[in-house]
């Protein structure tokens, strides 16, 4: 199931039998949640067998559907489908309807609820405590066949199903049954035991029949916890211009200067103030993926608020998909540093900024997935201190993702290469290089191009390049770009305590460096004592022997 959303279902066959002409599951399809409850028609032959098929094949088209079919056409199409099916393969075997089975299904996307029925099994929403039916029964009206069904899935060559929509909210509770669980119980009885759920549903219809129920009877009950906002987002209908150009007015915003060159994030005014607007790709209108991916770049950017981050919001009645950004009068430090050079106390602080970001995003179980110096913007303040913001919401990603193509290649772990998650570990990685770049001008590994196969091989000391690094902060980059991710710090803590307590960095030395290399004073010291513990020894001999 989704986060927000739980469920169970329960069934039981009627009088004292094994099993009964009922089917149902509950199964979540990427951003949906889907439920569907199947009545096999006892009169029919293979009732019980339509009920299961009907069941698995609408799952597993639901699975497949063309990403530009919306969910109504998907349901009503894939119900007409089966349908033809189950009917044709009836009257080719049979030469009558026997596959012929009642449905109910719900498709749950966010808050919206999208559901059919063919039939008499129904579907209702409990909220606030009252009990509506949602579907419509296809049955005969008259006195004494009320059980006479005017539709169900196989028992015709063309099938019309009841479809309908809500909105759902926190706390709603989605039933879907067949008729064995409401000609037990009544509305009042469903209300005072739908909230412990189906198995609690159906044992008190089969006590109150003695556990001699007179039907099958099947319940599954959906609960909804908090509605993702993702969803919500996505479900706007919201346009996406193919082109954008300067002076462009877009719900108030005066596009003045394209960023970034495929024109997707402007400088804007709005009456007397400057924003930086990021829309989403055109590609977004046919890839539902890349749409995925620019709701959750924008879900993130306002949600997640610190003053690392420009400030980003989402405006309510805006009609394109965009969202705007506080604008940070800066530069990024990739361009900072082609004119100028950073010194040992701002590296300092660009650390801890850095490491500050990432224990923020993990809170939320995310990594930024692309630090880099394009990625870090930096300006003064005031008081002429350097200070840094970090930008690039569409990398954030979810920590130990496996299949995420976040990160530059220059600055990605050795492990990433070979698909292994992105962790901790791994973004301490892109902190160290970012750091040894800034400090030397130079990559610790070179520069990876995309789609190479690096080798890597043990990086210089950033104080090779630059004199004025001390041994302390050389230990901390060295042990934070660590080809083997056994000697580098595993957590943003461990790296955090050593910029703030520098006395207490202990050196890091190349794994195959000898002894000479590691510490020459310590290496002439130890042969000193050698060379003198052997010269006394050679005298003592000689000594011995003259005697």
């Amino acid at each position: 199931m989704q986060n927000n959303i739980l469920s169970s279902g329960f069934s039981l066959a009627k009088h004292k039998e094994l099993t009964g002409d009922d089917f149902y599951d509950v199964k979540s399809i990427g951003q949906l949640t889907v439920a569907i409850v199947c009545d096999g028609v006892g009169s029919a032959t293979e009732g019980a067998q339509a009920a299961k098929r009907v069941t698995n094949y609408l799952i597993n088209n639901l699975k497949k559907r063309p990403k530009t079919w919306s969910i109504e056409k998907s349901i009503l199409s894939f119900t007409q489908s089966i349908n033809s099916i189950l009917y044709q393969e009836s009257q080719i075997n049979y030469e009558s309807s026997e596959l012929v089975t009642t449905l109910t299904i719900v498709v749950i996307e966010g808050n919206r609820l999208y559901g059919a029925n063919v039939g008499d099994s129904r579907v209702y929403l409990y909220r606030e405590s009252q009990l509506n039916q949602l579907s419509h029964d296809h049955a005969m009206d008259e006195v004494g066949f009320e059980n006479v069904l005017t539709q169900a899935v196989g028992i015709s060559k063309d099938v019309t199903p009841y479809y309908f929509e809500n909105l759902v909210q926190k706390g709603d509770k989605i039933l879907l049954c067949s008729d064995g669980l409401y000609n037990v119980l009544d509305k009042e009885e469903i209300e005072e035991n739908i909230d412990f759920g189906a198995h609690s549903l159906i044992k008190k219809a089969s006590k109150k029949e003695t556990d001699n129920l007179p039907d099958d009877t099947t319940a599954v009950v959906v609960t909804i916890g908090d509605v993702s906002e993702a969803q919500i987002l996505k479900q706007q209908k919201l346009t996406i211009a193919e082109s954008l150009k300067e002076r462009d007015n877009i719900d108030g915003y005066i596009l003045e200067k394209s960023l970034i060159q495929n024109n997707r994030t402007w400088l804007c005014s709005k009456k007397t103030k400057h924003y930086v607007v990021k829309f989403a790709p055109h590609e977004a209108l046919e890839n539902e993926a890349m749409l995925d991916l620019f709701i959750k770049e924008a879900w993130n950017a306002k949600r997640l608020k610190a003053n690392f981050f420009p400030k980003a919001v989402i405006p309510k009645n805006r009609t394109h998909r965009y969202y705007v950004m506080q604008l940070f009068n800066g530069e990024d430090l990739d361009s900072f540093l082609q004119h100028k050079h950073i010194t040992i106390d701002d590296t300092i602080e660009l650390a801890a900024t850095l490491i500050k970001m990432a224990q923020f995003l993990l809170k939320y179980d995310l990594v930024h997935g692309d630090i880099k110096p394009p990625n870090i913007m930096i300006a003064k303040d005031d008081d002429e201190n350097l200070q840094f913001k970090i930008i690039d919401f569409g990398s954030i990603t979810e920590i130990f993702s496996t299949d995420t193509q976040a990160g530059t290649p220059s600055y990605l772990a050795p492990e990433r290469f070979q698909n292994e998650a992105i962790s901790e570990s791994t973004e301490i990685f892109s902190i160290g290089v970012t750091l040894y770049l800034a400090l030397t001008g130079k990559y610790p590994y070179g520069e990876i191009e995309p789609f190479q196969n690096p080798t890597f091989k043990e990086a210089k000391k950033p104080s090779f390049y630059n004199k004025n690094i001390p041994n302390w902060l050389d230990s901390v980059i060295l042990r934070s770009i660590a080809i083997d991710k056994e000697r580098r710090y595993e957590h943003y803590s461990e790296m955090d305590f050593e910029l703030k307590y520098p006395q207490k960095v202990k050196p890091f030395f190349a794994k195959n460096l000898s002894i000479m290399e590691r510490s020459p004073l310590m290496f002439y010291r130890t042969g000193f004592i050698i060379m003198s513990i052997s010269t006394m020894a050679l005298l003592l001999l000689l000594g011995f022997q003259n005697s």
